[in-house]
């Protein structure tokens, strides 16, 4: 494997690790999603037609190519051809309204558009962005739009021989002002990730499944770039459906996977019958993050598929990177990993000074010499998030005496109730724990003598009928396990809880309806 290392070695400078692949095994299975399967051949000629077709039409080494797609062949020979043709690739979040959509194709000045005709958002926000030179449809005919193998047809699939590595730039879901772009002008390059590497990818037998949205940070580098940049097959899911998670796991006999923490609990939810017509001993390194995971759901994930499950705590605004794995983990429940080595973090109360473990505060990571963001367009907004060279993604936590960091929430929920900071994922994750219970997002509700009074949003399990007499049975079980400060005072029952794509908690949206027409917000 010596001469194929070096080989890949060299093209990952220039973004064209596939070219590599689809030499070393052309006809081989690289991708599978609903619709079909492409080959390490197939996914890299259509990657050098693309990047010849977005030249012609004009394009530059630097602008800027979106893409509104689902999990599908389209979306990563899109994000191949923008990594070897200098493009600037941002996928677009498909659940947004197609006026957000539409901000964000004028704000990331997008040049380029591929979307997908079953999204009812495609054609009105394609029409806010008046600067698109190009627009490739997918799927069935789209006015205006020029259809995907009529695209690429009359372009040569031999390799580009002037590649230049792109960039891609992702929208943060905030959930108040306008998204913003993380934008780094350095491409970041992704090596293979074998032996040696937390992944350890095996090329010649390892498979990777993705589960959630190809758009997000997390399986955009976690399941597509880091496999493929592996020589490793991925299977796209194009929806959530927990029994054909496993069903694929079995199936493809998948050893990677990337979950958020709602994808275990519904996992773990599934009856003992169901999860035990699957074998999923292929399984063998399960990754999550995006979003606080209660400690009682990881620890029935270990229970169930061994110690297999690492966790990452990181933005994608970059930082050093926090990671730990199962075995770690079991010593330090709710944790997501020591301090690391490379680049620092800090724990800094609102003074800007820094606190002693056990003390929870404001997380700053230090931004890297090479490629530090900026949110794209916005000065304010990036030197709010600055301080001394270090950013914050507005997340508290503390580190304990052996450097481990623990995540107490995030500043814009903090529920300060008589002058108290109480943080409402340490709620969620003993609420969670009762059997009727499938999800819990805690928030501070008003109070007229407490300013804020902790309330308990619902999800029940089904076969589960929302009574006082469960609430109170609910709160009851809260009261054994918190302090009594952090005890809810009220509970409500909901259909549904609002999370995002990624799979974090919309605390704002839960909160809001309880705030409506007061002055006060908080």
């Amino acid at each position: 494997m010596p001469d194929l290392e070096e080989r890949l070695a060299a093209a990952v400078a220039t973004g064209m690790v596939p070219s590599v692949w689809a030499q070393e095994k052309p006809d081989a299975v690289a991708l599978t999603d609903p619709f079909g399967w492409r080959s390490f051949s197939e996914l890299n000629a259509n990657a050098n037609r693309l990047v010849r077709a977005l030249r012609a039409a004009g394009l530059k080494p630097g602008d800027g190519v979106a893409v509104l797609l689902g999990n599908r062949a389209e979306f990563v020979e899109t994000l191949l051809a923008t990594l070897r043709g200098g493009f600037r690739f941002t996928p677009l979040n498909w659940h947004l309204t197609a006026e957000e959509i539409g901000y964000i194709l004028v704000n990331c000045e997008a040049k380029a558009l591929v979307a997908e005709s079953r999204f009812p958002t495609t054609l009105p926000a394609a029409a806010m962005a008046t600067d698109l030179i190009l627009k490739v449809g997918v799927g069935d005919p789209l006015p205006g739009f020029t259809a995907w193998d009529e695209a690429l047809a009359d372009f040569d699939s031999d390799d580009i021989t002037d590649p230049i590595l792109g960039t891609q730039m992702l929208y943060t879901s905030g959930t108040t002002g306008r998204p913003k772009g993380v934008y780094r002008p350095t491409p970041i390059p992704i090596p293979p990730m074998f032996a040696g590497t937390p992944a350890g990818y095996n090329p010649d037998t390892d498979c990777q499944l993705c589960a959630g949205p190809a758009y997000h940070a997390a399986p955009l580098a976690f399941d597509i770039r880091y496999s493929l940049a592996s020589g490793v097959p991925l299977v796209f899911m194009d929806r959530w459906d927990s029994e054909g998670v496993l069903d694929n796991i079995h199936n493809f006999r998948i050893t990677h996977a990337h979950m958020v923490p709602i994808m275990f609990q519904r996992l773990l939810a599934l009856p003992p019958e169901v999860k035990a017509k699957y074998d999923l001993s292929s399984l063998r390194f399960l990754v999550h993050g995006a979003a606080p995971c209660p400690p009682e759901v990881k620890r029935g994930m270990i229970d169930w598929l061994g110690p297999i499950l690492h966790e990452y705590y990181a933005g994608s605004e970059g930082g050093a990177g926090f990671a730990i794995g199962s075995e770690d983990w079991l010593r330090k429940p709710g944790s997501v990993g020591k301090r690391p080595v490379l680049l620092g973090v800090r724990i800094l109360d609102e003074e800007g000074r820094e606190l002693p473990p056990g003390q929870p505060g404001l997380i700053y990571h230090q931004a890297s010499q090479i490629s530090p963001f900026t949110y794209y367009k916005d000065e304010a907004k990036t030197a709010g998030s600055y301080r001394d060279g270090y950013f914050t993604l507005g997340d508290m936590g503390y580190f304990d005496e052996d450097d481990f960091l623990f995540l107490t929430g995030r500043s814009a929920e903090t529920i300060i109730s008589g002058g108290v900071n109480i943080y409402p994922q340490e709620i969620d994750n003993e609420l969670i724990q009762h059997p009727a219970v499938e999800d819990s997002c805690t928030i501070g509700a008003p109070d007229a003598e407490w300013g804020e009074a902790v309330k308990a949003v619902i999800k029940l399990r089904q076969g589960y009928a929302p009574t006082d007499a469960l609430a109170a049975e609910i709160l009851a079980f809260g009261k054994a396990r918190l302090a009594a400060f952090k005890v809810p005072k009220s509970l409500d029952f909901v259909p549904d809880l609002p999370r995002s794509a990624a799979g974090k908690i919309q605390r704002g949206l839960v909160r809001k309806p309880y705030w409506e027409g007061r002055e006060r917000q908080i």
